[in-house]
Parts: C-alpha cells; sequence; structure tokens
C-alpha cells in the first residue's frame, strides 16, 4: 500500500514550478561540554561529569605538552603535518594469521603505534601503511574543511590541533583492531609492545565514554558539535562493537585480562543504556535517533552547518542492526526495535530515486518502481524530509539546496531496507515485539 506521504510528494513535485519550495529554518550551532553546562545537571550527576570534564582537560594539555618537549629535545621549530591519506586508513583486516605475524603485517603494525597519541586514541586520515612518525610530526594530517566561513560549525580552535584522537571515520578502532591481530599471531615477547599498546588504546576508550553512557566524536573534547554522542558515520557503534568482541575474549581478543575485558563488558552496558535514553518520543512514542545527541541533555543537536537536529535513517537502521545482533535481548531493546522498525515503515518513499540529472547534479526524480528509499533527515513530529546548506539554511526541498552540497552529501539512501528484511526474521524469535 502506498503510503500519504509518497501521495503527498509525488503531488508536490508536479507543482515545483508553481509553488517554490520554502527555507524552513537555521541550524543553531550543537553545545560543548562546558562547567557551565554541568552546573544546571541534577546535583547528583555533576561530580561525575566534572571530573569527566577535568580528565579530557588534563589530557589535552599532556598531548600537547609531550609534541613540544619533543620539538625541544630534538632542536626543531616548526611541527610538521603527518601524511594524508585519501581512504579514511587503508589498514586491512582481512588477511591471514601468518600475514599478520609477518615482516608487512608487523611493518604496519610499528606504524600504527608510532601514530598513537599518548592519551591512546588515533586521528582519522592518516596513512599508516607506509612510514613511521617522525619527532616533531603532528599525530594528525590536515583535517579541515575546503568551505570554512566565519562562525562555521565546523571551525576548529586550532586548526594545527583538530581531531586528535576521534572515533570518526573509523578511526581509533580500526587501529585497535588490527593491532589485536598482530599481536595473537605474536605471542610471547615478539607482541609484547602491541599489546601493551592495544590495552592503551582500550584505556583511551574507557576514558572517553561519557558518565552517562556516550562516546565524543572527539577526545580529549575539542569543543563544538565534536562533544556531542556521536552515531554519525558509526562513530559509537565500533567503540561498542570492539568492547563486545573484547568482553567475549575470544580469537585475537583471547589475550585480554580479564580485569580488562569485565571492563568492557560495563563499558557496553552502559553504552546501551545510553542508546535507549537517546531514542526520540514523539507523542509518547519511541521513534528513532539523531544522528548526534547532546551530551548532556541527551537532545538531538546539531553537526556541522548542513546536518541539523532531525530523525536519521541512516544511522538508525544501524543502530537497530546492532540491537537486533544481542543475544537475550530484554523487553526494553526489543520493544525499542519494534518501535524503529515502525517508523523505517512509515517514512519508506516509494517510486524515486535521488541521481544524477545532468548539468542540475542531484535531484530526486520519479522512478516508477523504485524502492523503498529514506530520507537522510526527518523533521521531529512532521517526518517530512529535511535538507541543510552551508550556509546553516533548513530546506524541505532537495531541489533548493546548493549543487555542491547535492553532489557531495547523500541525501537519501536505503539503508533501513536491510534492518526491516533482518527485522521480519528476528521478531519471529522475540514474540514479544508483536
Amino acid at each position: 500500500m502506498i503510503s500519504k506521504f509518497v501521495v503527498c510528494l509525488a503531488l508536490t513535485l508536479c507543482v515545483v514550478s508553481i509553488l517554490p519550495a520554502a527555507v524552513i529554518g537555521t541550524n543553531s550551532p550543537s553545545q560543548p561540554v562546558t562547567l557551565e553546562r554541568i552546573a544546571t545537571l541534577p546535583a547528583a550527576q555533576r561530580t561525575a561529569w566534572e571530573k569527566y570534564l577535568e580528565h579530557s582537560a588534563r589530557q589535552w594539555q599532556a598531548d600537547q605538552d609531550f609534541l613540544r618537549q619533543e620539538m625541544k629535545a630534538h632542536g626543531l621549530k616548526k611541527s610538521t603535518n603527518a601524511p594524508y591519506a585519501a581512504t579514511f586508513s587503508g589498514i586491512p583486516l582481512n588477511k591471514s594469521d601468518a600475514w599478520y605475524g609477518g615482516d608487512e603485517g608487523r611493518h604496519i603494525a610499528d606504524v600504527i603505534v608510532s601514530f598513537q597519541t599518548p592519551a591512546g586514541g588515533w586521528s582519522k586520515r592518516l596513512d599508516m601503511t607506509h612510514q613511521a612518525r617522525v619527532p616533531g610530526e603532528l599525530f594528525t594530517g590536515d583535517n579541515s574543511s575546503h568551505f570554512l566561513t566565519n562562525a562555521d560549525n565546523d571551525l576548529p580552535h586550532d586548526a594545527g590541533w583538530s581531531y586528535v584522537g576521534t572515533f570518526d571515520n573509523d578511526a581509533t578502532t580500526t587501529q585497535l583492531r588490527y593491532l589485536a591481530k598482530v599481536a595473537a599471531a605474536l605471542p610471547g615477547e615478539p607482541g609484547a609492545g602491541y599489546r601493551a599498546a592495544f590495552l592503551h588504546g582500550l584505556d583511551y576508550i574507557f576514558a572517553a565514554q561519557y558518565p552517562n553512557g556516550g562516546w565524543p566524536q572527539v577526545w580529549p573534547l575539542q569543543g563544538g558539535y565534536h562533544d556531542a554522542i556521536t552515531f554519525n558515520d558509526g562513530a559509537m557503534l565500533h567503540a561498542l562493537a570492539l568492547l563486545s568482541d573484547v568482553a567475549g575474549g575470544t580469537n585475537e581478543f583471547a589475550f585480554v585480562p580479564q580485569k580488562t575485558r569485565d571492563l568492557a563488558a560495563a563499558s557496553v552496558k552502559r553504552g546501551l543504556e545510553c542508546i535507549l535514553a537517546t531514542q526520540i518520543v514523539v507523542a509518547g512514542r519511541r521513534t528513532v535517533w539523531c544522528q548526534q545527541h547532546d551530551a548532556l541533555t541527551l537532545k538531538p543537536t546539531s553537526a556541522r552547518n548542513y546536518e541539523m537536529p532531525s530523525q536519521s535513517g541512516g544511522e538508525s537502521a544501524d543502530l537497530v542492526m546492532f540491537l537486533m545482533k544481542l543475544p537475550n535481548p530484554g523487553a526494553e531493546i526489543v520493544a525499542s526495535v519494534n518501535a524503529a522498525a515502525e517508523w523505517f515503515k512509515k517514512t519508506s518513499i516509494y517510486g524515486f530515486a535521488f541521481k544524477f540529472t545532468g548539468l542540475e547534479g542531484r535531484q530526486l526524480i520519479a522512478a516508477p518502481g523504485n524502492g523503498p528509499i529514506w530520507a537522510r533527515y526527518y523533521e521531529i513530529g512532521s517526518d517530512r524530509p529535511i535538507f541543510g546548506d552551508r550556509d546553516k539554511t533548513i530546506h524541505d526541498e532537495v531541489r533548493e539546496i546548493s549543487a555542491e552540497r547535492r553532489k557531495g552529501y547523500s541525501w537519501y539512501g536505503d539503508a533501513p531496507k536491510r534492518a526491516l528484511q533482518h527485522y521480519e526474521r528476528w521478531r519471529k524469535e522475540h514474540p514479544q515485539a508483536d
């Protein structure tokens, strides 16, 4: 059955030349974690958050002090950027055990260890397959946007110290998975350094986790939207998936001490509680999630200029897939999955495709038989698709945003389709979902 939304969408497209779409709002910047904001929390919560923020500030200073002392020791006056990688990591995770224990596997592991920040994490878009870090080299390359303007949400406080380290774009968790494979392939003394680096990386993940169970995009905290609980690009889910594997202690993670496995299991439990707590509720009913949620209030919040508070199809699909993989899910998790699946069904779009149309770039066009697809963002409450632009304007039609953003961003996708297919099998195994 075709939903009312699809009919309305078709009518809207038919009258494009008569009724131009509207700018329906402006994207406000996300708020960082600060002592002033922590002071507004209930008294019982403040101490944990104050300690967290203090730890973050100390580690930020320690990381920068390390570089300054290193440069002084080597007589260097100016730091250099780390080697930039066009891909997000290029680190192979599908080789044989023998390969990870061989010369090539160990070389990459050595490069990875050399770029581990003093805090224990890694930056993103680093070439970690060739040369190890040298004294005076930054832990990150140039991660700045090429479209920055004054008051841009993505404007870093320090262009030379951004995303150090991060969970964004598979960073940190990918390096740790690789090191675990090398450590497992090299028992005894040959693998000792890799095991130590891996455990240091786990300590980084534990330290970065918020008191409420979420993770920021960047830690030590960088401010701005980087402080938000980040589901975007799987940042938090990658941390949870890694910790779940560590807690299990099987395969390449068998070397992890039991005490650390227990910490990982406790961290996963808190992370799941955060996922449930951030699920957006509209008119008393659970729906899905935003790409990022405010660290303190848990409310949907913005990220980059064109990423606004909303219900997100893609990230929500990933969250539902993660929840459905959990063994023996409790009633609250089952209810969460059930509600999200119903929302996916409600907001599905049939008969259209988002594709290149020549000089006009990518547009939403009629495509009989296509679907289902979903918009990347939906307005909370109305469930209508919304679209952002670099000038922070929010639109109700994708054709109204700049050609650059239509070309460079996935405004529609089909990620929930796989989640719904899996859900139909999953719900039969969990009848309480009915």
